[in-house]
């Protein structure tokens, strides 16, 4: 299978991801077509198979090479088709010290005197122990995020464990199934982009959206006010108004001047809540900070990272992202969304200046 070549000018908005069903799922890709995926241009850590957008994939494969740190394993998954390097973070079960000898004892004083609850418990942590902690040559299924690291196509587990396949059968369903979904889903590109006839299908507020987020890309800004970005969605406008006019008599109604103005209103409180930008200060002057391009924001959230994952507290887990906001909001500004950090994480972490340990949990290298 050949991952598609995209070029970026043909990549579907971000708006419309939503519609495939695949970028929810985990896709259960072959591992060379993950490694061979487009990322998306738009968002870091998205990318692109046919035009599906896929986030979070769904591999089984046999450990080829293993890695073992104190907080994760590494684990080299071969599927047949290519070889992906799964970083599977450790849990608290695996990081406790386990006495052989002592469990056996309580086994066997369980097994004299009934049901013993603490033996119990002792074996089903051993058991999980076992279905986490692998050798070369067994089998794994892993789910997670793909993330690009230091120019490394890698899968961040949020799920691994070993597959008992004595008789081969799993392995034989994996190779049934998956073909497939190919044939089903993957190989089948998705037309996300409405064509001509339907371009009604994206509201006014929708191609606003697009119309800004494109200006700022293009022109890498870093700040701006309203009325720097308004005169770009007058053509939404008069065109809205002639559509009006020519289906129906004409009514008193809106300005022309107040629909813009209502408009752009929506569209950058939009902006605000996908946390693309944000306001710095709150004041008369309504000046709004473009996420990506505010470089002391990404200072200081990478400075707060470094110095509190020091701290005993998160020195295990790293720091959740709500401290981080706090903090933040603490040390920055008051006005800075949890989406707005979501996307500087994002970008932190593609640029291998921090790594999540877990869901919501950062710490750096």
């Amino acid at each position: 299978m050949q991952a598609a070549t995209m070029d970026p000018a043909e990549e579907p908005p971000s708006l419309l991801w939503g519609m495939d069903p695949v970028f929810s799922a985990f896709a259960r890709l072959y591992i060379k077509d993950i490694l061979q995926m487009t990322e998306s241009i738009q968002v870091p850590g998205i990318y692109f198979y046919n035009f599906h957008p896929i986030y979070k994939v769904d591999v089984l494969g046999t450990v080829v090479y293993k890695r073992e740190r104190e907080k994760f394993f590494c684990y080299g998954v071969d599927d047949g088709t290519g070889v992906i390097n799964c970083l599977c973070w450790k849990n608290d079960l695996l990081k406790e010290a386990a006495d052989p000898d002592k469990s056996a004892g309580k086994d066997s004083d369980g097994g004299q005197g009934g049901f013993n609850p603490a033996a119990e418990l002792k074996k089903l942590k051993r058991a999980q122990q076992s279905r986490c902690r692998l050798e070369i040559g067994e089998l794994l299924r892993v789910r997670g995020p793909v993330k690009t690291s230091r120019q490394q196509r890698e899968i961040m587990a949020s799920t691994f464990y070993k597959v008992n396949d004595p008789v081969m059968a799993v392995q034989i369903a994996w190779m049934m199934e998956v073909p497939q979904l190919y044939r089903q889903c993957y190989d089948k590109p998705l037309q996300l982009q409405p064509d001509a006839s339907s371009d009604s299908a994206i509201s006014p507020l929708g191609k606003a959206t697009n119309i800004i987020k494109d200006f700022l890309k293009q022109r890498s800004v870093t700040r701006f006010r309203p009325y720097d970005v308004q005169e770009l969605l007058e053509p939404l406008i008069s065109n809205q108004r002639q559509a009006a006019s020519a289906d129906q008599e004409p009514v008193a109604g809106p300005s022309a001047c107040q629909q813009l103005r209502q408009l752009l209103k929506e569209t950058l409180q939009l902006l605000q809540d996908e946390g693309v930008v944000y306001r710095k200060v709150r004041s008369q002057d309504e000046v709004y900070n473009v996420t990506v391009q505010d470089k002391d924001l990404f200072i200081a959230v990478k400075d707060i990272i470094t110095v509190d994952s020091k701290i005993e507290k998160y020195a295990e887990k790293g720091c959740h992202i709500l401290h981080i906001l706090t903090a933040v909001r603490h040390r920055y500004s008051l006005n800075v969304s949890k989406a707005v950090l979501e996307l500087v994480l994002k970008s932190l972490e593609c640029n291998s200046d921090i790594v999540s340990t877990r869901d919501n949990y950062y710490t750096v290298f």
